[in-house]
């Protein structure tokens, strides 16, 4: 089985397949949270949210490459809501994954639900959300962003 490899730094997300092979370990496939801007990402690019959608690409490229199941390997990084996120991503793309659904973050953490609540608690959102603001995104409208860029994901690994 390849090994679904999940690695997360403090600004972004990176998701491959990997093939053990006697000569090195071949990526079959990878996805960066870099690409989410590709499909109209406004939000951080390291944040949960981020870590699901980049998972979910890397595991639409992988069943576009004939790959069904992987073997989680997260390596020395302490496991993370984040990674979890991606898992859920890959799962979510129809990649089988042995795991368990404990770890897995709620469906409103991913989507960001709990990010548009506190946006809504704060008056002055310029200074706690002004990345988001200067790509034109409310962090209210974060959850429905994500539902957003999640049909585009969809659509284009069709």
């Amino acid at each position: 089985k390849p090994r679904l490899v999940i690695r997360i730094t403090s600004r972004h997300v990176t998701a491959q397949m990997v093939e053990y092979d006697t000569k090195g370990d071949r990526i079959i496939t990878s996805a960066h949270s870099k690409e989410l801007e590709g499909y109209g990402w406004k939000g951080s690019t390291s944040n949960t949210s981020a870590a699901y959608l980049t998972g979910l690409i890397c595991g639409m490229k992988a069943k576009e490459k004939g790959a069904k199941e992987a073997v989680l390997d997260i390596g020395l990084q302490v496991a993370s809501s984040k990674i979890f996120a991606a898992l859920k991503g890959v799962l979510d793309s129809g990649i089988e994954v042995p795991h368990s659904d404990e770890v897995l973050p709620d469906e409103n953490r991913i989507k960001g639900e709990h990010v548009a609540a506190h946006a809504g608690l704060i008056k002055d959102k310029k200074i706690r959300f002004s990345k988001y603001l200067e790509r034109g995104l409310d962090p209210t409208e974060l959850p429905k962003h994500f539902d957003t860029v999640v049909s585009k994901i969809k659509e284009d690994k069709k």
